[in-house]
């Protein structure tokens, strides 16, 4: 059912699933983002929300309207009951409505026929309009990739270069000691595909952080996207072979010239390497002939995303709603997930974390 509301402007409001879509607004959404700069993010492609909606996670999209009619601004996002959330989450490192420059979104006109709350957890700063609803905000850091490696080191940090020098130093003596060092930025390999999964999940178990791929359907979802092979979106595999084995891969998202690492892994195994950077600096000097010019690398404190990085944006976390026992609700689970995030006792409280992360439902 379509819920249809009027907007301040007295423009209609209404959401639908993805493929309810019309050909105007599909239409729309590419113009849209193509005229904002803050929306270059994978992320808010259309390409997405179609992959994450064709594996049966249902993508619904709030289509705003001015008074004329003409098509102003998208919201792509998932429902739970009376919450909502934006297309891709907990995966999407980049969330907000689709819209030009200057333009406000109505973010209580997403509440209605049921919906009580919006959650986000990355949202891009666009504007005013999401602000009495911003609880905290959090860096989001890139690598500046424009001119290759080259261009990487005239504007790295001093950590970032020392880094760079080391991972030259260290595939030098992977060669010596496994064999050939190869890099391939582009391919489609589901053996290769599978590998960064399973490294992912033993990181995941290892740090105690909630497994994303514990939904097999997520693990289609890289799959799917992997084979996509539009020019303008699609998942990107990027392997590190020395020798036979396969020391460090990436899986991520492209849109046009904007690359985001998502899911970085290494062979454990391989660690004295310091594979990751070593796949890193391949990344970065491949760029150009990509026809890429900057890698997010996603929200994060990391301490390679911080040696790494050349800039940094801030993404925002909060929830939109009327209810004020929602919000003390949330914000009582905020505060447990940062003591767990300080307790030399973290491991273990994450776990009692987890099992209370549906309470700002």
């Amino acid at each position: 059912m379509n819920d249809r509301l009027n907007d301040p402007l007295n423009g209609a409001v209404r959401t639908v699933a993805f493929d309810a879509l019309t050909g105007e607004e599909l239409d729309a959404w590419h113009r849209l983002r193509a005229a904002n700069p803050l929306l270059d993010s994978p992320y808010f492609h259309p390409g997405f929300a179609a992959a994450l909606h064709a594996g049966g996670r249902a993508v619904r999209v709030t289509v705003a309207r001015d008074a004329g009619g003409e098509v102003r601004a998208l919201l792509a996002h998932h429902r739970e009951g009376a919450l909502i959330r934006p297309a891709g989450w907990p995966g999407a490192d980049f969330q907000g409505p689709v819209l030009a420059p200057g333009t406000a979104f109505p973010p209580l006109r997403l509440l209605g026929g049921g919906v009580r709350a919006f959650a986000f957890d990355h949202l891009v700063e666009s504007g005013p309009a999401f602000e009495p609803w911003v609880e905290s905000r959090r860096p989001s850091p890139f690598v500046d990739v424009s001119g290759g490696l080259t261009g990487y080191l005239g504007r790295a940090s001093r950590s970032g270069k020392d880094n760079m020098a080391q991972a030259r130093r260290r595939a030098a003596r992977a060669e010596r000691e496994y064999g050939a060092v190869r890099f391939a930025a582009d391919v489609v390999d589901d053996e290769a595909l599978a590998r960064v999964v399973e490294l992912k999940r033993a990181q995941y178990a290892a740090t105690g952080v909630a497994d994303y791929f514990a939904e097999p359907g997520r693990r289609e979802l890289l799959t799917r996207l992997m084979r996509v092979r539009d020019p303008g979106f699609r998942g990107v595999l990027s392997t590190l072979h020395a020798g036979p084995h396969l020391v460090a891969a990436h899986f991520g998202l492209r849109a046009d010239g904007v690359l985001h690492w998502w899911f970085p892994v290494y062979d454990p195994a391989f660690g004295q390497l310091s594979p990751g950077w070593m796949l890193l600096r391949e990344l970065v000097a491949a760029a150009p002939a990509m026809g890429v010019g900057r890698i997010d690398l996603g929200r994060g404190d990391d301490e390679y995303k911080r040696r790494a990085k050349t800039g940094e944006v801030q993404v925002c976390q909060g929830m939109v709603t009327r209810s004020p026992a929602r919000l003390a609700l949330r914000r009582a689970r905020d505060s447990m997930v940062a003591m767990a995030k300080a307790s030399p006792f973290g491991p273990v409280l994450r776990h009692a974390v987890r099992q209370v992360r549906g309470l700002g439902r």
